[in-house]
C-alpha cells in the first residue's frame, strides 16, 4: 500500500476480522485498511499529537483482545512515540500523525483507536471534554434525551459542543476546551455539569460509578476526564458484529428516528463525514472560568 512517502505491506489481507453472521457483514483486514485509507482525510486530525492506547484483535473480533499502551519495540522508527508518566514508570504511547501509521495500525489488527483528552505537547491539560451518555440496555431514547439536555445546558453556559455516536451503545457529548487547565479541575467542572441534569431528573439520569446503584437510569460518565485516560477517537471502528462505527454527527441528526450508536459502520461513515457534521464547532477551544460562574449562578 503507498501511503504519501511510503509503501507499506498488508499482511494477510484476506483475514477476516468481523465474522458475518445474521444482519452483519463479513470484513476483512484488507477491508478494514481501505476504510481507513478512505477516511483517513477525516479522521487524522482527530489523533494528531495524541497518545493513544490500541485495542488489538489478532484473531479477530472473536479473539483475544490486547489493550496496548506501550508502543512494541519492532514497530518502525518513523512511528511516533511519547513517553509519558505513570504511576511507578513512564509508558512510550503511539502517536498516528499520518495515513501511513494509520495503515501500519490496521496491519497490527489494531480495530478501535483510544486516544488521550490532551496532546503529547501538553499531556497534564486537556483541551477536550467528554461526557459519555451511557444508557441501561438499549435505551436509545434516553440517550438522545440526555444529549438534548445537556447540549442545551452547555450552550447557555457558552460552551459549544459537538456529537458523535459511540459506535456501541450511547452517544459522546463533547466540548473543545483551552487546553489551559488540568484534568482534576476539568474533571470537576464536568461533575458539576452532570451533578446539574441529575439533580432536574434523578428519575431518569445518574453520576453512580457503580452499575448496581444506577438502576434503569442512563449514566452521566465524565471519568474519562483524567490523566492518561481514554476516549474512542471519532470515526474509529468499534470491535463488534458489523464493524460499527464512532461517527460524528450534527445537533439537526439527533432528531432523526433512524439514529442510534450503531447507524454507521465501515460501509458508510465516510459518506457521514464527507457532510462535515462538525462545521458549525468552533477552531478554539473556551476556557472553563466564564462558564463555571454561568453554571454557579443557574444552579443558585
Amino acid at each position: 500500500m503507498r501511503a504519501g512517502r511510503r509503501t507499506l505491506r498488508l499482511h494477510r489481507p484476506d483475514k477476516v476480522l468481523f465474522p458475518g453472521n445474521g444482519d452483519a457483514e463479513q470484513y476483512t483486514k484488507g477491508d478494514l485498511a481501505d476504510y481507513h485509507r478512505a477516511v483517513a482525510p477525516f479522521m487524522l486530525p482527530h489523533l494528531r499529537g495524541r497518545p493513544l492506547m490500541l485495542e488489538r484483535h489478532p484473531d479477530g473480533i472473536d479473539g483475544p483482545r490486547f489493550m496496548q499502551k506501550n508502543t512494541p519495540e519492532h514497530y518502525p522508527e518513523w512511528i511516533r512515540r511519547v513517553e509519558l508518566a505513570k504511576e511507578g514508570g513512564t509508558v512510550h504511547h503511539t502517536v498516528c500523525d499520518d495515513t501511513a501509521a494509520l495503515l501500519y495500525l490496521v496491519d497490527q489488527a489494531s480495530i478501535t483507536v483510544h486516544r488521550w483528552l490532551s496532546r503529547a505537547d501538553g499531556a497534564e491539560c486537556p483541551d477536550r471534554m467528554v461526557f459519555d451518555l451511557d444508557p441501561a440496555g438499549e435505551d436509545f431514547p434516553a440517550v438522545r434525551e440526555a444529549a438534548r439536555l445537556l447540549g442545551e445546558l452547555l450552550d447557555g453556559i457558552g460552551l459549544p459542543s459537538a456529537l458523535m455516536t459511540t459506535g456501541s451503545r450511547g452517544l459522546h457529548v463533547i466540548v473543545p476546551l483551552d487546553g489551559r487547565h488540568g484534568f482534576d479541575e476539568v474533571r470537576a467542572f464536568a461533575r458539576e455539569v452532570a451533578d446539574t441534569l441529575v439533580e432536574d431528573r434523578p428519575d431518569r439520569f445518574t453520576t453512580a460509578a457503580r452499575k448496581k446503584d444506577r438502576g434503569a437510569r442512563l449514566y452521566l460518565d465524565v471519568q474519562r476526564n483524567g490523566y492518561a485516560q481514554t476516549a474512542v477517537a471519532p470515526y474509529t471502528v468499534r470491535a463488534l458484529p458489523g464493524a460499527p462505527v464512532a461517527t460524528p454527527i450534527s445537533w439537526d441528526q439527533l432528531d432523526d428516528p433512524g439514529l442510534h450508536a450503531r447507524r454507521w459502520t465501515v460501509a458508510d461513515a465516510v459518506e457521514q463525514a464527507r457532510t462535515d457534521p462538525w462545521a458549525g464547532l468552533p477552531r478554539r477551544g473556551r476556557a472553563l472560568g466564564p462558564a463555571r460562574r454561568r453554571l454557579r449562578a443557574l444552579r443558585g
